[in-house]
């Protein structure tokens, strides 16, 4: 099934995403991060819009598609915007863990609006699982970790609110619309909104000084954002939101190979044992699918 398919290359892309954004953002401002990613998946979301000719059938979408697509857009500048605050102040395999737990909100709302009730036993126990597997990947890693926690995990808890928002508003935005474009109109919601909180917050002055270095990382984290959307967007219009939705999220594993190798941020016996439980939970919904 190609949705499946694509769906595993958003979790790819994402991944990727999760790393090359915390290189980006070690001295660079999450929120002027966030807006400077946007222009770059802005850009990509066009040009695929333009290659595969659906430019044509903007005219077509109805009012109630692009309504939530808007919606859609504001909710995912909303989790952006905390989720690279959370990667700036926190640890990457303690950020994402939490971030992906939008997978459980998401997969109990697609089954009560979208009645996506087949194999409804397997769902359930699979949520369950990616509910044991993120708490105990949520783990204290030294004897300053309560601070730490208090300032990453309510940014982390709300990237993954507005993240499960994100996904079921897309659901119902894209009916009738090609993905590509869904994806263009989305990411110029989120374009406006990244700026405002810039320029809101009197941050645009540090454009001058930003690291070239962490610039390029920025843009590559864009791309990356850029592919994951294109695969993830054609995945929930093709496919199960409840079934998609957890495979996207696997990419907390290539996330957290990388911060070992990247960033050499080691994980407990614990958490170790929460993300084979992630794993199982997804691989059970993707297999009954």
């Amino acid at each position: 099934m190609m949705w499946i398919i694509m769906a595993v290359l958003s979790a790819v892309f994402a991944g990727l995403t999760s790393i090359l954004a915390k290189c980006g953002i070690r001295k660079t401002d999450s929120d002027v991060a966030t807006a400077l990613r946007t222009v770059v998946v802005l850009l990509f979301s066009w040009i695929m819009v333009f290659i595969v000719g659906s430019a044509n059938t903007i005219t077509d979408i109805t009012a109630k598609s692009l309504i939530f697509l808007i919606l859609s857009g504001i909710a995912t500048g909303a989790s952006w915007i905390c989720y690279f605050k959370a990667l700036s102040v926190g640890d990457v395999n303690k950020v994402v863990p939490v971030d992906k737990s939008s997978t459980v909100l998401t997969v109990l709302l697609a089954i009560i609006l979208f009645s996506e009730t087949n194999h409804l036993a397997v769902k359930l126990i699979g949520t369950a699982l990616l509910a044991v597997g993120i708490f105990l990947m949520i783990e204290k890693k030294n004897a300053d970790a309560k601070q730490t926690k208090a300032v990453w995990l309510p940014y982390a808890i709300g990237s993954a609110v507005f993240a499960a928002l994100t996904s079921i508003l897309a659901k119902i935005g894209i009916e009738g619309v090609e993905s590509n474009l869904a994806t263009a109109i989305r990411t110029g919601v989120v374009l406006v909104m990244a700026w405002l909180i810039v320029l809101i917050k009197g941050k645009q002055k540090q454009l001058k000084s930003l690291d070239k270095k962490e610039l390029g990382f920025i843009a590559l984290s864009g791309f990356a954002t850029g592919g994951s959307w294109l695969c993830y967007y054609y995945a929930i219009q093709n496919g199960v939101v409840s079934v998609v939705v957890p495979i996207d999220k696997m990419s907390v594993v290539i996330t957290v190979v990388f911060s070992y190798f990247v960033f050499k941020e080691k994980l407990s016996r614990k958490a170790v044992i929460g993300l084979i439980l992630m794993v199982l939970g997804t691989l059970a919904m993707a297999i009954w699918a």
